[in-house]
């Protein structure tokens, strides 16, 4: 469907946007309420992944590679769901090993005509291999 289509959309230009280290073009396709529920923590706010997400001044922003295999996307009105297994490596700066992580579970909002992730059950667990 023509959602399903402008959901994938987002996905694609919130992977190039974090690979590229654009932190406001990321932080644009959210609600202002977004949320991230991870594993063993409170919930991660907006603002909290906007910091996470911007480096102090002069340092190198680690390097961040995903790939996404949707599984499913189901829609319902204004809200949908999208489960996939989601890869994601970050490499800090400084030459660290990479951290791995995997499997993702998301809730996309409609809002003005435009579809924005809302929630994100982010199950993103150290990965190993």
């Amino acid at each position: 469907t023509a959602d399903q289509a402008e959901i994938r959309a987002l996905i694609d230009r919130w992977h190039a946007a974090s690979a590229a280290g654009d932190t406001a073009a990321v932080l644009a396709l959210m609600t202002d309420d977004a949320r991230f529920l991870l594993p063993g923590r409170a919930p991660m706010t907006k603002g909290e992944f906007a910091r996470l997400m911007t480096p102090a001044p002069g340092v190198v922003p680690p390097t961040i590679s995903v790939t996404q295999d949707i599984h499913d996307i189901e829609i319902s009105s204004d809200l949908a769901c999208l489960w996939s297994a989601l890869q994601v490596s970050i490499t800090p700066t400084g030459g660290a090993a990479p951290m791995l992580r995997a499997v993702t579970l998301t809730v996309f909002r409609r809002v003005n005509g435009r579809w924005l992730l809302a929630r994100d059950a982010n199950l993103l667990v150290p990965k190993t291999g």
